[in-house]
């Protein structure tokens, strides 16, 4: 399976009338070159409930231009509508109908074992215009496009006309600059900004309806808990179903995103456990622990390597060359496996089964009727009681006391933190601050249990018998740096502690 290329687009699209005339824009680049006209035929693939335009993804063969080709359009998170990646494989890589393995699996989780049909045929009449700098630079290109929709029988159905602007040089000022002047003189002009593709628009209201797990909104106080519930698990699931696509991608940090929205999920199933089957929680949960210890021996050994390898720097100079590349070697080893554990895990029916629980969660999770209740009158009482349970651990911490309790210490305060994060769109304002609080203690108990783990690693590798000396001596310095780590996060700790119990009993939250 071949990996596709990817691009990253930034573009903006307006809908024009037939008649419209596009405005003078020669005076916004050194030089505009108007490209001859080429045609150009795309057409979609999608399931038959049009799964991936309703996440918002789109998937086409395209046959003309530059770019012939198989192209997969993802969103790309935090960024405005105009932003996307865009995956290409080449147009030999299957007829129409016969989407390319390779962006098939990227979409797994989105289409959920539903297989892709071509569903609209778009053919285009493209005039390009190219916009240069002083020094030949391109910058943007505009495309005005009269786009003939055909139905599955091949008649023209629709005829309609879009002009799309496209950054050319990303990380160019001027272009940005150029780019919305472009944008402000079309808009002045009557064009009217759009955000659906020319395929969503030909392809109607279906195409634009919510996806399998919707964006739900968060109620206020006096709202029903049972909404606030769906509208958290329905957040959490639409992260972790992105994340999945994103280690299907290979994408840094994606394999960490799994594990924090299986651990978030896991989170608020727990928390609001007394308003849920417990049946029903307790299989997903369980489910989810599985999924975030697959995903953990990759991202623990990422963390790892970073932490050590930037700690070299702390030991004398003449043994940080040699131990560095003992111990990238080592982890490198580790997280090349790793990987390979993490993709079967993703690829796995377990995993499959898994994700469509999920969006079935998200769509009807089961509530008892205690969840029909005001937010205001069950909700802070839950997250009080992981408060609780966080206080009274921390209460007997020591500083010269095992790592261990302080492990533990870190994983309750994570589940405070989590519970807190669900609630504070609800009540907002010092619940945020609390939050905020957890956010902190919990960083630094996890810098101390990162501490205690390398050193650990460092143990190991030098009781290995291919360790020489002088590598040994190294790794003992460094071990000594990870042991001043950990006191230091100790001391820290308490430090912060004192503050948090201040925003835990401002937030309104806790009673006692």
């Amino acid at each position: 399976m071949s990996n596709p290329t990817t691009h990253r687009e930034v573009e903006l699209k307006f809908r024009v009338h037939p008649l419209f005339v596009l405005p003078d824009l020669s005076s916004l680049a050194a030089r505009v070159e108007e490209q001859p006209a080429i045609n150009l035929t795309a057409v979609y693939h999608d399931t038959e409930e049009l799964s991936l335009f309703r996440w918002r993804v789109t998937m086409r063969r395209r046959e003309g231009g530059l770019d012939a080709g198989w192209h997969l359009k993802l969103p790309v998170p935090d960024a405005h509508e105009g932003v996307r990646d865009e995956l290409h494989a080449p147009l030999n890589a299957g007829a129409v109908g016969q989407v390319p393995a390779e962006l098939v699996d990227i979409i797994a989780p989105l289409i959920q074992d539903q297989p892709l049909a071509p569903v609209v045929e778009l053919r285009t009449n493209r005039t390009p215009h190219v916009f240069l700098s002083d020094d030949g630079l391109s910058l943007i290109e505009l495309v005005d496009d009269v786009v003939q929709v055909l139905d599955r029988s091949g008649v023209v159905v629709s005829v309609f006309r879009e002009i799309e602007i496209e950054l050319q040089a990303n990380d160019s000022h001027l272009a940005n600059q150029v780019m919305s002047a472009a944008r402000d003189a079309l808009m002045a002009a009557g064009a009217a900004p759009s955000s659906m593709s020319k395929a969503a628009l030909a392809l109607g209201p279906r195409a634009s309806a919510p996806a399998d797990v919707p964006e739900l909104p968060m109620p206020g106080p006096t709202g029903m808990a049972a909404d606030a519930i769906r509208a958290t698990i329905a957040s959490h699931v639409r992260d972790l179903v992105f994340a999945d696509v994103a280690v299907r991608r290979n994408l840094p940090d994606a394999v960490h995103q799994v594990r924090v929205s299986a651990r978030r999920l896991r989170s608020v199933l727990r928390t609001f456990e007394p308003l849920l089957n417990r049946e029903w929680s307790s299989g997903l949960s369980e489910e989810l622990a599985w999924l975030a210890d697959e995903m953990g021996l990759i991202r623990d050994s990422e963390v790892l390597e970073k932490r050590l390898l930037a700690h070299v720097s702390l030991i004398p100079q003449e043994s940080q060359p040699a131990v560095a590349d003992f111990i990238k070697q080592a982890l490198d080893r580790r997280i090349a496996v790793a990987r390979q554990g993490a993709l079967a895990a993703i690829r796995s029916d377990r995993h499959t089964y898994l994700v469509q629980d999920l969006i079935e969660a998200a769509r009807a999770p089961k509530l008892l009727d205690d969840a029909y209740q005001a937010c205001e009158e069950v909700l802070p009482e839950l997250v009080a009681k992981t408060w609780r349970v966080l206080r009274k651990s921390c209460s007997s911490l020591e500083l010269g006391g095992a790592a261990h309790e302080w492990h533990v210490a870190r994983i309750k305060a994570k589940r405070a933190r989590y519970a807190v994060d669900c609630i504070t769109p609800i009540f907002g304002g010092k619940v945020g601050k609390f939050g905020k609080a957890l956010s902190s203690i919990t960083e630094v108990l996890g810098d101390h249990q990162d501490a205690f783990v390398a050193q650990e690693f460092l143990r190991e590798l030098a009781q290995q018998d291919s360790t020489s000396g002088s590598t040994g001596y190294a790794l003992g310095l460094l071990h000594g740096v990870e042991l001043e780590a950990e006191m230091d996060s100790r001391f820290e700790f308490v430090d912060l502690w004192e503050k948090t119990r201040h925003a835990a009993h401002n937030s309104g939250l806790i009673s006692s």
